[in-house]
């Protein structure tokens, strides 16, 4: 998202010197300009083929991302995503949406950039301290649930840094600040090094976790299935079990296509998947689908309600999402979106599902477990809370090269309530790859879920 404010004033100059005999020649798109994004500390430039990033707090403006435009109103993000924005009612709002990501965020139209977002920034320690506080303090909305005085933490640690504050030295004390929030979405990152905190008693996601559990669960589980079947690189295994059940795991929502690969490959992959596993004569036939998210990094949400779609033949609401969106009250959020959960145009399988979650289940893995909470049909959670961090993660930089994250957004059951910070409760308390399961050659939580299926239990 990089366009310099020189390129907005020579598309306003340019359309005021044309002649009054070619106003029917085409003009700038009408998403062209300067917008402010409803929450989320953002300020988007839009014009000469990218969309700029500006990221704004009361204290600083800074460049953010650059994304390239690839068709009219759409850009393209490095990571592989694609943001289309679209005017709304006039021409001074619109809607932004990314593919990999529920729901839009409304724009409001600037008249110019903002002054600050025109200077070169400060480089020195303190002018980063300051913008990583203050980010924190107009956007994480979690403070109080997590009885953190954060004014308090800035008194204790502001007078650490001075002028010949190292980056290492900055890196510690950024990080100590935000440890005792144990949220697994706020990140600080120097480089190679990176600094972040997961709920206590949990463990974080990672491919050596992953692959241990993915050999322990084929030794125990599916010693006895059938039709065992791996997609997406791994990430996604389906296999038939005894007694007309079915086992899907999924250990990510993304990386089905490789690490840079866009989201429409990845969306790709994933229905390659479903529409292998999820055959009409296979759904007819299954009395019960085990899905299992115990060891999931998370990803794109839009794959997870694209999974909900297959699992139901009435339409439902998933959750509904809002952001923060007042940098002096953290009580105000924009008005809440409901994410549907529309039945998909291919074979459904709408019996009764377990789903198997755990403390390593993280982000995307939740919001799709929380897809399921109103699933029309029998579901019922098995094993552990999950991990309690449910945003989008907003990706912030420091003048100095640190990068950071955070989230400010909260998904809404339908009678408001929200699960971060705690995860979602399991129904059915199990234990989930613990020493003892391990010793023991034992996994509860899955042996519950197929006893529950198959009606032993």
């Amino acid at each position: 998202m990089r366009m310099l404010t020189a390129t907005v004033a020579a598309l306003t100059l340019a359309a005021a010197a044309v002649p009054v005999a070619a106003a029917a020649q085409p003009g700038p798109p009408a998403t062209d300009g300067v917008w402010r994004m409803d929450g989320y500390g953002t300020v988007l430039v839009l014009g000469g083929g990218a969309l700029q990033e500006y990221q704004t707090t009361s204290v600083s403006c800074l460049k953010g991302d650059t994304s390239r435009q690839t068709g009219p109103g759409t850009y393209a993000t490095t990571d592989g995503s694609v943001l289309t924005v679209r005017t709304a009612h006039d021409r001074d709002h619109a809607l932004l949406a990314a593919d990999s990501s529920v729901g839009h965020r409304k724009l409001h139209r600037l008249s110019a950039l903002p002054a600050d977002c025109g200077r070169p920034a400060a480089t020195d320690p303190r002018t980063a301290f300051d913008v990583f506080w203050q980010t924190f303090e107009e956007n994480y909305p979690f403070f109080a649930q997590k009885r953190i005085d954060w004014q308090a933490v800035r008194d204790r640690y502001r007078p650490l840094v001075h002028k010949d504050t190292t980056k290492d030295e900055l890196f510690g004390i950024l990080s100590r600040m935000v440890r005792p929030l144990y949220d697994a979405h706020v990140v600080v990152v120097d480089g190679d090094r990176r600094f972040g905190q997961v709920r206590p008693g949990t463990q974080m996601p990672s491919p050596q976790l992953d692959a241990r559990v993915k050999k322990f669960i084929e030794a125990h589980d599916l010693k006895n299935a059938s039709h065992r079947q791996d997609f997406g690189a791994g990430r996604i295994t389906y296999a038939d079990l005894p007694g007309d059940l079915g086992y899907l795991r999924i250990s990510g929502f993304g990386c089905y296509a490789g690490d840079d690969a866009p989201y429409t490959a990845e969306q790709a992959e994933l229905d390659r998947a479903l529409n292998t596993v999820l055959t009409a004569g296979r759904t007819e036939r299954l009395k019960g689908l085990v899905i299992d998210v115990r060891v999931n990094g998370g990803g794109a949400d839009t794959l997870g309600i694209r999974i909900a779609q297959r699992l139901t033949d009435t339409p439902y609401t998933a959750y509904a999402k809002r952001a923060r969106n007042d940098p002096a009250d953290p009580a105000r959020h924009t008005r809440p979106e409901p994410v549907p959960v529309v039945p998909a145009a291919a074979p459904r399988y709408t019996g009764p599902v377990a789903v198997l979650t755990g403390g390593s289940t993280v982000s995307a893995g939740e919001t799709f477990t929380q897809a399921l909470i109103d699933r029309p049909g029998r579901t019922v959670r098995i094993g552990q809370a999950t991990q309690g961090v449910f945003s989008d993660v907003m990706v912030r930089y420091l003048p100095d090269g640190l990068v950071f994250a955070l989230p400010n957004e909260e998904f809404l059951t339908r009678t408001g309530r929200t699960f971060d910070g705690t995860g979602i409760p399991p129904q059915l308390t199990e234990p989930v790859f613990t020493k003892e399961e391990f010793a023991k050659n034992r996994d509860s939580a899955f042996d519950r879920a197929v006893g529950l299926l198959g009606g032993r239990g």
